[in-house]
């Protein structure tokens, strides 16, 4: 799993058809797995994961639009290599071995060279190696490493390729000492009043605050000392940044958010209550969840709201008809700009961050399994009924739990959420997905 601080993030950038998608495509392979009941996330394809050498990372298509003119070329190329050298930790440049070394490519590795951030110099459409030696070494010019050749479209070469990428990750032994300080991202669409809150957290109860220079990754990350007790809050809104990419540009956004909630144990969805949830947030809620973090959505803006008795209860239900996939997210309304419940935000973070990390005794899991059995009959099929033999958890961040059952053709999503939600009543798990897995045994194994 890599260490606490998430999955390292991979990048890719180039030219148009120089074949970035191809590779991405491959890499992800047919294993993103659509689920059906969260939001478009998966479906655009921005990001997947990839596993090599029982190595995970997350790989981060830093494409978009695909210009045409060569000026807008190369400026929408610097646009996708700015993204790419703030939020990943290697950063594959793709070039084309038939095209040649084109302008565009030599300024882009400039950049990419200027930025410190390991680069794998990728060389697509070299399916004859001997045939496009000597054209490959042509890109050494560009002054960042060895060109690799490789040939997404034929599947070569691509072994080598990730063995260089994964050679560049932070080695888990580095890690001086295991930082266990809750990591706290605070994400949601531009405007939404980020910044406003880490600064009204910062500047409320006289909070210690230390700018821990950020790892990797040119997110800042903030210290915050409350009773005595250390958080770093990480902060996409980009605080630092001047350059001027379009705080529009969904896709950087997603980007810059896949790579905060990677890091992070608690995820502060904002949304502001002005506009209600959006497509937008929804879709941030998604990588969340997929994600296996804890989350809270927090409505901002709650002071501009005109309310009576019953605005409270109609907002929840409008929210949590949207992201009806996590119905395990807490819920609180505040505001940035005047401190409205802030006190109260920490609270909640430490709740769910205990839950996120709650283990329950096996014992005391069959217990309760049993009695849901006996409570409502498990599916059957073909007058095969389904048989659940024992439960136990195997991990936590977030909770997962292995059920073994006689037929996992049997063991229905619906009856698998029934079983979570005995769980719940049980023991709360409030902000936290719990994960299943499920295990076949056949009666005669015992």
């Amino acid at each position: 799993m890599g260490s606490r601080k998430g999955k390292p993030i991979v990048a890719i950038v180039g030219r148009p058809n120089v074949g970035k998608s191809t590779l991405f495509n491959v890499l992800a392979g047919e294993r993103i797995a659509i689920v059906k009941d969260t939001p478009g996330i998966t479906r655009d394809r921005i990001y997947a994961d990839v596993e090599w050498l029982n190595i995970g990372f997350t790989l981060v298509d830093t494409g978009g639009i695909e210009p045409d003119s060569k000026d807008v070329i190369l400026s929408q190329m610097r646009q996708q290599a700015q993204i790419a050298i703030e939020t990943a930790d290697v950063i594959i440049f793709m070039v084309d071995v038939r095209q040649g070394m084109v302008d565009a490519d030599a300024k882009v590795a400039d950049m990419l060279r200027r930025s410190a951030k390991p680069v794998v110099l990728v060389v697509n459409k070299a399916d004859s190696y001997e045939k496009f030696l000597a054209d490959t070494y042509e890109f050494y010019n560009l002054g960042i490493g060895d060109p690799i050749p490789i040939s997404a479209a034929n599947r070569q070469g691509i072994g080598d390729m990730l063995d260089t990428v994964i050679s560049h990750f932070p080695k888990a032994e580095s890690v001086e000492e295991e930082d266990d300080r809750p990591r706290i991202a605070i994400v949601g669409k531009p405007n939404v009043g980020k910044s406003s809150l880490i600064n009204k957290l910062l500047g409320e109860e006289r909070l210690i605050v230390s700018e821990i220079a950020g790892t990797t990754r040119d997110a800042i990350d903030t210290q915050v000392v409350r009773n005595k007790k250390e958080y770093v809050f990480i902060d996409t809104a980009g605080l630092r940044r001047k350059n001027k990419i379009k705080e529009e540009l969904e896709r950087y956004m997603i980007i810059r958010t896949v790579s905060a909630v990677e890091r992070a144990d608690v995820v502060v969805l904002m949304i502001d209550a002005e506009e209600g949830v959006t497509e937008q947030d929804a879709k941030i809620a998604g990588i969340a969840h997929e994600r296996g973090k804890g989350i809270i959505l927090a409505v901002n803006k709650w002071d501009k709201i005109e309310k009576d008795d019953k605005t409270i209860y109609k907002y929840t239900n409008k929210i949590r008809t949207t992201l009806a996939f996590m119905p395990y997210a807490e819920m609180i309304f505040i505001s940035a700009a005047t401190g409205q419940r802030l006190h109260k935000l920490f609270d909640m973070i430490d709740a769910v961050i205990e839950n996120c990390a709650l283990r329950v005794a096996t014992g005391v899991l069959n217990e309760i399994m049993t009695e849901a059995v006996a409570l409502q009959q498990p599916p059957s099929d073909k007058g095969k009924r389904l048989r659940l033999y024992y439960i136990t958890q195997v991990a936590v961040k977030p909770p997962t739990f292995v059920i073994f059952v006689n037929d996992k053709e049997l063991m229905h999503f619906s009856y698998t959420r029934y079983i979570e939600n005995q769980i719940r009543n049980a023991f709360g798990f409030k902000g936290t997905p719990l994960r299943f897995i499920i295990r076949e045994r056949k009666d005669n194994q015992k």
